[in-house]
């Protein structure tokens, strides 16, 4: 992961498979990245949004525990906080709304996740 880039952003990483998200964590905080998470619940997600001071963008799984992430996606939307969905579901499941939204396959490999990073949020500066 290019550790420059990232180094000092704070991303959020709802994720509910334990190892996917210990592993992007770890991966990121080598990177100098504060993660706010993981948090692995829809509640647990839109709580650290609600609650953080700053986000610099988000990977966001699109389903947490049986619930669709799209309410924290828009709470983020909102925010004007870029985001990305990590998934192993299919392109149809994204709701017309976020057709735009970057939609990673799981697993994602550090050095993709750390272009999509550093593009989705200097897109947004």
């Amino acid at each position: 992961m290019d550790s420059e880039a990232l180094k000092g952003l704070t991303i959020l990483v709802a994720e509910d498979e334990y190892m996917i998200a210990t592993d992007l964590t770890q991966e990121l905080v080598r990177a100098g990245v504060r993660v706010l998470g993981p948090v692995p619940s829809l509640e647990g997600a839109m709580d650290l949004i609600e609650d953080a001071d700053h986000i610099d963008g988000a990977i966001l799984d699109v389903n947490l525990q049986g619930e669709n992430v799209f309410p924290a996606a828009e709470m983020l939307e909102k925010q004007g906080v870029p985001f990305l969905f990590a998934t192993g579901y299919d392109k149809s499941v994204i709701p017309p709304r976020f057709k735009d939204v970057t939609r990673c396959e799981k697993p994602i490999g550090s050095k993709h996740l750390s272009h999509l990073l550093t593009t989705m949020i200097s897109e947004t500066r």
